[in-house]
């Protein structure tokens, strides 16, 4: 009898603090071993670690790393941040405005996350009720 994973998603919120970043990779890791994801770790981790390096570097308040699966073999990270302003590359069909220099140390996150992704998108949510607003970036890996 064939059995049917069913889709899961886990959430982890973190505080604005250094460590944050290495903890929820560390959480990814255990995640994806735990549900026979090993092969896709090393480009969800590196999607993962642009994606939480940006919500660590460009807001104050806290973030959030969400992790689901909707169907077999593919993975969905995203990154919930407060802060709505969509980062360029992240737009709809959009592709990173500015290049860096060659001898630049930062600026190439974004370009990392679409070589990397299947698909890759962006929902800027709203403060309603219980909401805290901000925008939630995601990525897809198979």
């Amino acid at each position: 009898m064939a059995t049917v994973t069913p889709p899961w998603a886990y959430t982890l919120q973190l505080p604005h603090d250094p460590r944050a970043p290495g903890i929820a990779r560390a959480t990814l890791r255990t995640v994806l071993a735990a549900h026979g994801l090993s092969a896709l770790t090393p480009t969800a981790e590196l999607v993962a670690a642009e994606l939480l390096a940006n919500a660590h570097r460009h807001t104050e308040g806290p973030y959030a790393l969400r992790l689901r699966s909707a169907e077999p073999g593919r993975l969905r990270v995203a990154v919930w941040d407060t802060d709505p302003r969509v980062p360029p590359g992240f737009e709809r069909g959009g592709r990173p405005v500015v290049v860096p220099p060659d001898d630049a140390e930062g600026g190439r996150g974004i370009q990392l996350v679409q070589a990397c992704a299947d698909a890759w998108g962006v929902s800027v949510l709203r403060e309603l009720g219980a909401s805290k607003g901000g925008k939630l970036l995601w990525a897809e890996c198979r």
